[in-house]
């Protein structure tokens, strides 16, 4: 491994045949798992558009909150190195998606909600400032093409 490179792995298996393995697009399960390493399985499905479980996370869910979560740790270890002492943090993120009429899409645009706390009212400004240096830093913006936008607010 070079130095600063890392590796991450995921074994991921589809639970959806249900007899029929996918004879019948209306049919076929769209129920599938995720593994990696020694963590809790992600159980997931498809959009309920795409014929998902409502009641299971999506991989549209988990691209938001992979982008919403990537962006806190790069802005909470920012906040941490400046001395700006946050209390609380919270994102509500949307995206909105949009189909290409050949089967497949792609999201057009995602925009972060992040309420952050402070303990200092003096910090305010500059604990709004640092979404900007967090959303450069963060992994998981750099290797998306959709735009990333953020609206936060910052309060005491």
């Amino acid at each position: 491994m070079k130095n600063g490179e890392h590796h991450y792995s995921a074994h991921l298996i589809w639970d959806g045949n249900h007899g029929d393995g996918t004879t019948n697009y209306a049919t076929y399960g769209r129920e599938h798992r995720v593994l990696a390493g020694n963590k809790p399985a992600l159980e997931l499905t498809a959009d309920p558009a795409f014929r998902g479980d409502a009641k299971k996370h999506n991989p549209e869910d988990l691209f938001l909150a992979a982008i919403s979560s990537c962006h806190m740790l790069s802005y909470l270890a920012l906040c941490a190195k400046y001395r700006i002492d946050v209390r609380s943090y919270e994102d509500r993120a949307t995206g909105i998606m949009r189909e290409d009429g050949r089967g497949g899409g792609r999201f057009v645009e995602v925009t972060l909600h992040p309420v952050v706390t402070v303990a200092s009212a003096d910090h305010i400004e500059k604990a709004r400032q640092l979404h900007d240096r967090a959303h450069e830093q963060c992994f998981i913006a750099a290797s998306c093409s959709v735009p990333i936008h953020h609206e936060p607010e910052v309060r005491t």
